[in-house]
């Protein structure tokens, strides 16, 4: 069957979300939407295949898309198992990270879903077989500010819609409490901290937060690549640590789980290599003391790779699912998260396509 590439398109997709509270703040600016690049790549058979890429700034990415990385890639074959590698080699020198890396994560995704669908099974055939099809997820509550009231109130949103888990995005022991207060002592808690202290200020307040008996706290530090501070921070506070999402690269997050300075190695699909990364980490995770925990605070491809994975690896963790109400769900009812889980599905591919009201709606745009 004909495998070669016949266009890329980044159409950019920005989600109106409801999260309980007034907009957070993300890069400087109140944040409305979750903003990422929806990647369409058709082969000449007419077969497509699509990716995620993470959107911190769309309008950089679909250049990307448009100047370098489609007419690179269109024309080679999907099959070729040394795509990804040699445009992550011709890019090199536009950065080894940000927009670059994250446009050619979507493209990975979207290469991965094609080569599934070629070969007529679901994406976790392909990455070794799943080894469990219903995947636990934990509410990855977005901030509140320290407002202990909205901490409460949506911890126990979160409780009664069945998550068994729960991660708060805050940065006082006053809203741990507050949260540890509604869970009961029984319910794994995390913090992700989102690169908000210097190492001596983290552990004056991961100290505090230690008392209410936290899973990890993610991104304590700044800057989020020192692995030797958080491995510091691991035996002063006698807290698991979690990070990876911000790494400049896959290679280091590879030096991050062969070194054990984390506890929770977290790559994210959409920024740091798409299934490739994922899968590779899995597997170097697989039998040490380091837990490979995506991050997946998306809902699009990039979330249903992270599904796959995560069904075909050695170690059981639960799947991150961001917290909020959106104004339109990509896949319908198509891959639901009910009573605090996902449900493998065992179509081709990653196992659905973006719903066709969702590419017609002004949520989507085409450049």
């Amino acid at each position: 069957m004909p495998t070669t590439i016949r266009s890329i398109d980044c159409l950019q997709l920005r989600l109106p979300f409801n999260h309980g509270a007034p907009a957070p703040l993300f890069a400087g600016r109140p944040r409305t939407t979750l903003d990422s690049g929806l990647v369409r790549v058709e082969l000449d058979n007419g077969l497509v295949g699509w990716g995620e890429s993470y959107g911190a700034e769309l309008d950089a990415l679909s250049a990307i898309f448009r100047s370098r990385v489609a007419p690179l890639a269109t024309g080679r074959d999907a099959a070729d198992p040394t795509l990804m590698a040699s445009l992550e080699r011709t890019l090199h020198n536009m950065g080894r990270s940000g927009p670059v890396l994250h446009a050619l994560s979507g493209l990975d995704i979207a290469i991965w879903d094609l080569k599934a669908k070629l070969a007529g099974v679901p994406l976790h055939v392909l990455l070794g077989g799943a080894r469990r099809t219903r995947l636990p997820a934990y509410a990855s509550l977005l901030q509140y500010y320290g407002d202990t009231a909205l901490v409460a109130r949506n911890v126990e949103r979160a409780l009664a819609a069945g998550f068994g888990q729960v991660k708060l995005h805050e940065k006082t022991p006053e809203a741990v409490a507050a949260a540890r207060g509604v869970m009961g002592s029984d319910t794994p808690l995390m913090v992700d901290a989102n690169c908000a202290w210097t190492a001596d200020e983290a552990v004056e307040v991961v100290t505090k937060m230690a008392a209410f008996d936290l899973h990890w706290i993610e991104e304590p530090l700044w800057p989020p690549e020192d692995m030797e501070a958080l491995r510091a921070l691991r035996v002063r506070t006698g807290v698991p640590t979690a990070a990876g999402e911000n790494a400049s690269s896959v290679h280091e997050l590879s030096l991050a789980a062969r070194a054990q300075a984390i506890n929770y190695l977290q790559p994210s699909a959409i920024k740091s290599g798409g299934v490739t990364t994922l899968l590779r980490l899995s597997r170097e995770c697989a039998g040490s003391a380091v837990h490979c925990a995506p991050q997946s605070a998306f809902f699009g491809p990039g979330l249903l790779a992270t599904l796959h994975v995560l069904a075909a690896q050695e170690d059981e963790v639960h799947v991150e699912r961001l917290f909020c109400d959106l104004g339109f769900t990509p896949y319908g009812d198509t891959v639901p998260c009910i009573d605090g889980a996902f449900q493998l599905t065992d179509r081709p591919g990653l196992g659905a396509d973006p719903e066709p009201a969702l590419l017609d709606s002004g949520f989507v745009r085409r450049i």
